[in-house]
């Protein structure tokens, strides 16, 4: 089993977790209050934000075959990704510019930024995020929320083009000759923080 494979069947039960998260589950119904979906807004803009600089440090350790990889994920990252947040932002009357990061979103991005250092390690603390957010965008997308705007977050995350990204990072993680203990450790972190990531402080 290649080593991407064998990272998402070990995250699998954390996934499942994030799934019943009553954010998650919210989002599914199409009825989340505004107020939760408004911070949760903030605090993953600001997490995109480090997001694209950790693609951006691992590009720099990157082998010639996935620099484009890398620089492509910072890019629809930074373009995609943010430009959804700013579109549902005014929807929700979001304060990005204002917002400042709670302590999931602080501790997430810290471990993401420290774990970039290295290529590998790198690798698989961010894939909880790239797999995660394409698997819950499939899922959600089978029995999607008639609520356009949190249907609109849910099709963006089930979008084809999304998953290619994710099979880009799958063959990065595969070809980098990651130790599997130690990318088990940092897979299983960054699931974790993931699913604390969607306990968003609401004032």
């Amino acid at each position: 089993m290649k080593l991407s494979a064998h990272l998402e069947k070990l995250g699998l039960p954390l996934l499942e977790e994030q799934l019943r998260h009553p954010t998650v589950a919210g989002i599914a119904r199409g009825d989340l209050d505004e107020a939760v979906f408004r911070s949760w807004l903030e605090q993953d803009h600001l997490y995109l934000l480090d997001y694209v600089r950790v693609f951006s440090r691992l590009a720099w350790q990157a082998p010639p075959a996935h620099l484009g990889d890398l620089v492509d994920l910072a890019h629809s990252t930074f373009h995609d990704e943010l430009e959804l947040h700013r579109s549902l932002s005014a929807e929700f009357g979001a304060d990005l510019e204002g917002a400042k990061a709670g302590p999931a979103c602080a501790a997430y991005t810290r471990f993401l930024l420290d774990s970039a250092a290295d290529y590998g390690d790198g690798l698989a603390a961010l894939y909880p995020c790239m797999w995660g957010y394409s698997t819950l965008g499939r899922r959600l997308a089978a029995n999607p929320p008639a609520e356009p705007r949190y249907r609109r977050w849910v099709d963006t995350y089930a979008d084809p083009a999304f998953a290619g990204l994710t099979r880009r990072c799958a063959q990065m993680i595969d070809e980098a000759g990651i130790d599997r203990d130690r990318a088990e450790r940092f897979f299983l972190e960054g699931m974790r923080h993931e699913l604390a990531f969607w306990d968003v402080p609401v004032p």
